[in-house]
């Protein structure tokens, strides 16, 4: 009798349940949602330049635009999610989504287009710390929280190539206006699911001390930040320029730290950095996302300046990339529980650094399946692992008041990183096929050279990031549910 009134007894799975699936399918979807959104309209660049009469900076803002505001307001998104409720801030987010590419599909200018943008990336910036802090609130017994997190972090490696992919065949397809006027019904739906399927939290603290000096340093700091990196490759990374911005990003975010520090209510609890692992595994997706976005970029260019391919076999040609990336999300999640988190984001580093390496080689005249096939599927199986481990090792053990807070770091961290990529490597590949093009070189070559040092140096950066992980913890996702975590969120959760 003592034995089984002692013998612990397992915690309900939420995901064996059918409502627990739809749960997980509906977040995974808001994620596909957001990170496609950053790269779907890479190929039609061309199409909308002609059709808008876009000038080069108008052009640049289309995807950057999304880019500035869905990293500046990140942080305070994933804030707001726990203090306000995380089931309202998606919602706010995912309407914000819908409207703001109906509006873009509709534009007939150039001003139209990139404030669509802006408020598209606001919009993921508010739905995905929030979706993934339901997530990490909603599966908290251990085997859960690995399936989950890894179906999580297989879906954003997957929706970054999956977007060139789409993009190619909507624009190639019914028109490039279609990279917009797909969001507005999956907006719809997203939005009626998650009414039906998740509960209301109330507030976790009172807001009335909200650390407004501190909500507008951070959001200040980081939009000047990423608008200095966006702007470098233009303007020169030595022009008076670039250097005041990135002086001035450095000291408005100084000032958010020392406010955090000695101020009340903060809006970021400097204390969250003593979770295991959170410090480390921002800091290798910032460094890997880095390395590993820009190939998108200059692989798409490669293919359509250099090698003619169209905007559709641009797009079909991630297809086996996509393909190799959820396999390896979900071996990687089977292998956390069993060699943890450490051992598979550097190996994962490293195998996408070869791949990448790899890519640097493309020629002039190449071809698909010798000189790019290869290099993708490589950087494929690499980069999953990346995702899923440093999704998982960010994660375990953070409370569920500051769930949200810690997503949003995650995630700042992933586009800080595509934003620094970009513009790094566009600044070393245009300074190399400008020296080319000045010694006369044809400007196939020229161009072509200029991508390969890129993506070189991209896998420098991969390999960077390698060693940043060694420094992290080896979490297995041990953590049976986040300190903090209310007993009726969890009965809700597996209702």
């Amino acid at each position: 009798m003592t034995a089984i009134a002692t013998r612990r007894i397992a915690p309900p799975s939420a995901l064996a349940t059918g409502r627990g699936k739809l749960i997980l399918a509906l977040l995974c979807s808001i994620a596909f949602l957001d990170f496609v959104d950053a790269s779907i309209t890479n190929v039609a660049l061309p199409l909308i330049r002609d059709d808008l009469h876009l000038t080069v900076q108008g052009l640049q803002w289309v995807p950057s635009g999304y880019l500035l505001t869905y990293g500046g307001f990140m942080l305070l998104g994933g804030r707001l999610a726990d203090l306000i409720g995380r089931r309202r801030i998606v919602a706010i987010g995912t309407a914000l989504i819908g409207v703001s590419s109906l509006a873009g599909g509709l534009a007939q200018n150039e001003g139209t287009l990139v404030t669509a943008r802006l408020a598209q990336g606001l919009g993921a910036a508010l739905m995905l710390p929030a979706a993934l802090a339901i997530l990490t609130t909603t599966f908290t017994e251990p085997a859960d929280r690995q399936k989950a997190l890894g179906v999580w972090g297989g879906v954003g490696g997957l929706a970054s190539a999956a977007g060139v992919l789409l993009g190619g065949l909507l624009t190639d397809g019914p028109g490039w206006r279609w990279v917009f006027f797909v969001n507005p019904p999956v907006a719809v739906l997203v939005l009626v699911a998650l009414f039906r399927l998740i509960e209301a939290d109330d507030p976790k603290r009172e807001t009335r001390g909200f650390d407004l000096v501190g909500a507008v340093l951070v959001t200040a700091g980081m939009l000047l930040l990423v608008f200095a990196l966006v702007k470098a490759p233009d303007e020169g990374w030595g022009s008076t320029a670039t250097v005041l911005r990135l002086v001035g990003a450095g000291a408005l975010l100084a000032a958010f730290v020392a406010k955090e520090a000695t101020g009340r209510n903060p809006l970021l609890p400097l204390e969250i950095f003593r979770v295991r692992g959170l410090a480390a595994a921002d800091l290798t997706q910032l460094i890997a996302f880095a390395g590993f976005l820009a190939i998108f970029f200059f692989l798409t260019l490669y293919m359509q300046t250099v090698l003619g391919y169209s905007p559709i076999k641009t797009g079909a040609a991630y297809l086996p990339l996509c393909g190799a990336i959820a396999v390896s999300a979900g071996v990687t999640s089977q292998l956390i529980g069993r060699i943890g988190t450490r051992p598979l984001i550097v190996g994962g580093a490293l195998i996408t650094s070869a791949g990448v390496y790899e890519l640097s080689r493309i020629p002039v005249h190449g071809s698909f399946a010798s000189d790019l096939l290869p290099g993708l599927l490589i950087v494929a199986f690499g980069i999953g692992a990346v995702f899923v481990a440093t999704v998982t090792a960010a994660n375990d053990g953070v409370p569920a008041d500051k769930a949200g807070l810690a997503a949003a770091l995650l995630n700042a961290s992933q586009q800080l990183g595509g934003a620094l990529g970009l513009a790094v490597f566009s600044a070393i590949a245009t300074a190399r096929t400008n020296h080319l093009l000045g010694e006369h070189d044809s400007a196939p070559h020229a161009l072509t050279q200029g991508f390969q040092r890129a993506l070189l140096v991209g896998s420098v950066f991969l390999l960077a990031a390698a060693l940043f992980a060694l420094r992290s913890p080896n979490t297995r996702g041990e953590s049976s549910q986040p300190a903090g975590l209310e007993a009726p969120a969890l009965e809700e959760a597996h209702r």
